[in-house]
């Protein structure tokens, strides 16, 4: 039974190599966020598979989120969340809390965690380390057309890949906070999935995961049995089209879309609840999420 244990362990670092070579010193960029960033055990074993990546020669980038703990945090300072089509309304007051959250607080402390977890990581942010995200104030269309402004909300316009890429190079794995800064310093709350999919247009990404909490892209919302396990891009604007893709799903496959035509090879949708789910989706040929493919 222990040599059998043994050589199912071996099998599976076999399955692996194949995976290991074919992305090795390429980028995965992993984007972290929602009501994940507050579970302990998720997070840990999301960045001990995220190590593990970097120690087999993988160039893994974080980017993350923190809803949730921004409105935390907002509420404890006496000022109501507000939402405008999904995108939250930052005024001078909200901003300096999301540049808090955001940009310190959980950048810091994933990078934290992760050398407490025997890796090595470095702070890309507006607030410590060096800053890779560029950006504009973005608004939004109400139903007869006219702008909404949304405050100091934005969108990424430019990622400094340099920097990215020597930080991996030299063994680290950046953490990347979705706070970005206009060309003359003024800071900007960006929604995590858009800059996610930003950085890895730019920096030419092998691969994005969307680690969210559930288990990929279902036929069927409410039944995690109906998820599929490849898609194409066609398929995925036919499901869209047909209304089977509903609520935060849509904006996310429809970034899915835009980064794949942008060049990144593969995007994979995991569930991040799911124990070492990165390992399981990027080493083993079935994977445990929805693969995107072009």
């Amino acid at each position: 039974m222990i040599v059998q244990e043994a050589m199912h362990k071996a099998d599976i670092l076999v399955e692996a190599l194949k995976w290991i070579r074919q992305y090795r010193r390429k980028i995965t960029v992993i984007k972290l966020g929602g009501s994940l960033m507050e579970e302990e055990s998720s997070i840990m074993h999301l960045l001990l598979d995220s190590i593990f990546m970097e120690s087999v020669g993988m160039y893994p980038v974080i980017v993350h989120g923190g809803g949730n703990a921004i409105s935390q945090a907002m509420t404890d300072a006496g000022i109501q969340p507000r939402f405008v089509q999904g995108r939250r309304y930052t005024d001078p007051d909200s901003l300096e809390i999301v540049k808090k959250v955001l940009g310190h607080d959980i950048c810091v402390d994933l990078v934290r965690r992760i050398e407490i977890l025997g890796g090595q990581a470095k702070p890309l942010s507006v607030c410590v380390g060096t800053p890779v995200l560029t950006g504009q104030k973005m608004s939004l269309p109400d139903a007869n057309g006219n702008r909404i402004d949304l405050g100091f909300v934005g969108e990424v316009t430019q990622v400094d890949t340099q920097t990215i890429l020597e930080t991996c190079r030299s063994g680290y794995i950046p953490v990347i906070p979705s706070v970005a800064l206009t060309s003359d310093g003024q800071a900007l709350n960006v929604n995590a999935d858009t800059a996610a999919t930003a950085v890895a247009q730019q920096v030419k990404a092998a691969k994005l995961v969307f680690v969210s909490e559930v288990n990929g892209v279902r036929t069927d919302p409410q039944d995690p049995k109906s998820m599929i396990e490849s898609i194409t891009a066609e398929k995925a604007r036919e499901l869209l089209a047909s209304g089977a893709i509903v609520g935060g799903m849509i904006p996310k496959i429809q970034a899915c879309l835009e980064t794949l035509e942008n060049g990144v090879q593969k995007i994979h949708i995991i569930n991040g609840r799911l124990r070492h789910s990165l390992l399981l989706e990027i080493f083993t040929s079935q994977g445990v999420g929805t693969e995107i493919v072009e």
